[in-house]
């Protein structure tokens, strides 16, 4: 995962937002007061969440599953 600067990143953003979406390769935008952010693809955020999602789905199973066999 490559880091830029948030200088960097406003100078450059639209070349960097491309470079996120046609690699999908997060950009970590360092800032030097304040915590430094991820920028991801829309594409990869939805995709992240749908599996957070079902992860959260498959735990809630597996804790029904164990309830209902004690």
């Amino acid at each position: 995962m490559d880091a830029i600067s948030y200088t960097a990143a406003r100078t450059n953003l639209a070349k960097t937002m491309q470079q996120v979406c046609e690699d999908h390769s997060p950009v970590i935008i360092t800032r030097s007061k304040s915590p430094s952010v991820v920028m991801i693809s829309l594409e990869d955020y939805e995709a992240l969440q749908e599996t957070a999602y079902l992860l959260c789905g498959q735990k809630t199973d597996k804790k029904s599953l164990t309830e209902s066999t004690s």
